[in-house]
């Protein structure tokens, strides 16, 4: 069974909507986040003349269900963020709408170690594809001893565990193995596979739930095309057509290349449906007529009656 942590959190004016600072009890790691509009005050922060990496956030023009993101690294974060503040025209960036820096509370942070964390958390996030990445491809930074890597190692999980508790998603780790946890035996057993089938166009799709994704697994079938209403999941159905995770056969479906992580089982069964779908009726546990609504009502009453007799014994 996975560990529990502690994760202090500081609202600096005592808006949840203001500046707030989170740290790691046992790491030297300090992150700070805040809307862009109030950069005027977190570029006075001490933490911004420091060493470190930051990840600007803000909506994809391209694609609403998802974020953009860029990464970047410096000496002196205040700086560059007041550049990234300034018009495009002018070198700025005008798509994003929050920020987040990640430095060291003991400052032992050098510019090799944050030109590291840069390339690694941009490879990262290309793999978890969970946003759009404004910075393009980026080199691998390898010029680090070997020691330093692996401490860098240690410091960029400390930052995938905090980011996601900030509201910041796209670092976290794609799922791999479909897993529910059994915490009765504090062991993991496999996710039931679920299945949505629309008989009219011979479509099948398989799916398990990891975590809190829900993943269409690859080899699954979806409409060739969107024939719902402009806007809910159209744009993530198009991009996952451009990103090739969709791809047309000689059939008339279109084929999942790959296993693919929804936010949702609505999400996933609107990308195979071409159109609108709720999910929680869509989905059949596969050789059963369990719809996931009921599956998930059971796992709750299980683990209430378990709950139950742990406490009457």
């Amino acid at each position: 069974m996975t560990q529990g942590r502690s994760i202090r959190l500081f609202l600096v004016d005592g808006s949840p909507n203001g500046l707030l600072t989170a740290e790691i009890m046992n790491w030297t790691g300090h992150a700070l986040t805040g809307p862009r509009s109030r950069l005027s005050e977190l570029v006075k922060r001490p933490e911004c003349s420091r060493t470190g990496i930051y990840f600007l956030v803000g909506p994809d023009p391209d694609n609403t269900a998802r974020p953009l993101v860029y990464i970047g690294e410096s000496d002196d974060v205040a700086k560059r963020l007041k550049q990234h503040n300034q018009p495009e025209e002018k070198g700025g960036k005008d798509f994003w709408e929050r920020v987040c820096l990640i430095t060291s509370k003991d400052q032992n942070l050098t510019k090799a170690h944050v030109k590291y964390l840069e390339s690694q958390s941009i490879a990262l996030t290309t793999a978890a594809g969970r946003c759009g990445l404004k910075n393009g491809t980026a080199h691998e930074y390898i010029n680090l001893p070997e020691a330093d890597q692996a401490d860098m190692a240690f410091f960029i999980e400390q930052i995938r565990t905090i980011l996601p508790v900030l509201g910041f998603d796209f670092l976290r780790e794609a799922a791999t193995k479909p897993v529910h946890a059994d915490s009765s035996a504090n062991t993991t057993l496999p996710s039931p596979t679920f299945e949505l089938t629309l008989p009219r166009h011979n479509i099948t799709a398989k799916a398990q739930e990891v975590d809190s994704d829900f993943i269409v697994l690859a080899g699954s079938q979806a409409r060739t095309e969107w024939v719902g209403t402009d806007g809910g999941y159209k744009g993530l159905y198009d991009q996952l057509i451009t990103d090739g995770v969709l791809v047309e056969g000689e059939g008339k479906f279109c084929t999942f290349t790959k296993d693919h992580a929804f936010s949702s089982p609505s999400a996933a069964a609107a990308v195979v449906s071409g159109r609108s779908a709720n999910g929680r009726i869509s989905w059949f546990v596969e050789g059963s007529k369990t719809t996931y609504g009921e599956w998930q009502a059971q796992q709750v009453e299980c683990e209430t009656i378990e709950a139950a007799e742990d406490i009457a014994q």
